[in-house]
């Protein structure tokens, strides 16, 4: 088996270089992982370099390693095992519960020695199972940690939205929320489209989805959330890319890896 390669991506250069030393001491047979200083880097670097394992730091300047993990899924090739993620976190044990409870591997700054050790014997085992049976199920699993990861839990949970109060030219518009048809994130606002057209709102889409009811409206994308009764069909594309339908509209919605999974076959 050819050695693994390893990326780390943490915009601290002192922890970065550490983690990169403390790797070196218990993983000699690991290539020196390359490093990214944020999550743009992050992402861009393991597109080209295709890395068999991942250390993400979760809060970096640009994508958090949460996103950077779910840009990768919905971009990486396919045919290319993908790789075994470790998320490197200063959460408090009440976030890190979450993480234990999503089965995600990750290392708590500072980063420990013994801690690390316990993390890569775990990596070189799943790499060796991968090499072994030539199949690699880890993207899938991947996709249902990330999903666990961003459910809000009942607690967290706003009250639900029964209008969007949304601009349209120079006067404010209240749009009952069951007339949305669905929303899409742009640069600086997320777009409400309607039967009646579409108004803006500065509220962000991750700010968004826990007011609405998840039975009612499916995040699709990372920029689209849809009501579910205005979906017609769901359809892949020779690209091998789904797209949802709507009912009465033209618009053909994009719809991610990570939420693919709506779509299965009852």
């Amino acid at each position: 088996m050819a050695a693994p390669t390893a990326l780390i991506a943490e915009d601290e250069p002192l922890l970065a270089n550490a983690l990169r030393q403390a790797l070196a001491r218990c993983w000699p047979e690991l290539p020196t992982p390359h490093l990214a200083a944020n999550g743009d880097e992050a992402l861009a670097q393991a597109l080209a370099l295709l890395p068999d394992v991942l250390f993400l730091d979760i809060k970096m300047p640009g994508r958090s390693g949460l996103e950077v993990a779910g840009d990768l899924a919905e971009e990486w090739p396919a045919g290319r095992p993908f790789p075994l993620i470790v998320f490197v976190t200063a959460y408090d044990d009440y976030a890190l519960q979450a993480f234990e409870r999503a089965a995600i591997d990750y290392l708590l700054k500072p980063v420990s020695q013994d801690r690390l050790a316990v993390t890569v014997a775990r990596l070189q085992g799943l790499l060796a199972q991968r090499a072994g049976s030539g199949q690699d199920c880890h993207l899938e699993r991947a996709l249902a940690q990330l999903r666990a990861l961003s459910a809000p839990t009942v607690d967290d949970a706003p009250p639900r939205l029964d209008y969007i109060r949304a601009a349209v030219g120079n006067k404010v518009k209240m749009i009952p929320v069951d007339e949305v048809i669905y929303f899409e994130a742009t640069d600086k606002y997320v777009n409400v489209v309607s039967a009646e057209g579409s108004a803006l709102i500065r509220t962000s889409l991750r700010e968004l989805i826990p007011q609405l009811d998840g039975r009612q409206f499916w995040q699709i994308h990372r920029g689209t959330v849809v009501q579910v009764r205005q979906i017609q069909a769901a359809m892949r594309e020779e690209s091998g890319k789904l797209f949802v339908t709507l009912r009465d509209r033209p618009e053909k919605l994009a719809v991610s890896r990570l939420f693919a999974h709506l779509f299965r076959q009852m």
